[in-house]
């Protein structure tokens, strides 16, 4: 028992970053270009955001893009910030995808995730 206790101390003390960067809440707002209009790139990342558990918004622009904003835990934010870079619908061709104004949150501002018109 002692030795386990050492461990939790340890980890807990000498790396308190480590245990709270999945669970620490974040917002971000992105913007993806390339084919991601026509193509249902707003309904399927409705999808992925609800699945690991990410609220937001997202809509297109009249420039052809698409925009919105993301909140929740590290990790969940991490992947839909990969998801949107990489993956997007399956007929969506994605070439570039930005991110501004990342920021933590001490709660989350937004529940769901919705299309904006």
């Amino acid at each position: 028992m002692r030795s386990g206790f050492t461990l939790l101390f340890l980890i807990v003390f000498l790396f308190p970053g480590q245990m709270a960067t999945g669970s620490q809440l974040l917002s971000v707002d992105f913007e993806v270009f390339g084919h991601v209009q026509g193509v249902c790139f707003r309904m399927y990342t409705e999808q992925e955001a609800a699945r690991v558990g990410v609220v937001g918004w997202v809509k297109n622009t009249r420039g052809g893009t698409v925009v919105g904003q993301l909140q929740g835990r590290a990790d969940g934010v991490q992947h839909m910030k990969a998801w949107l870079s990489e993956t997007g619908s399956p007929s969506s061709r994605i070439t570039r995808t930005s991110f501004s104004n990342e920021r933590t949150l001490p709660t989350l501002e937004m529940s769901g995730f919705s299309t904006r018109y």
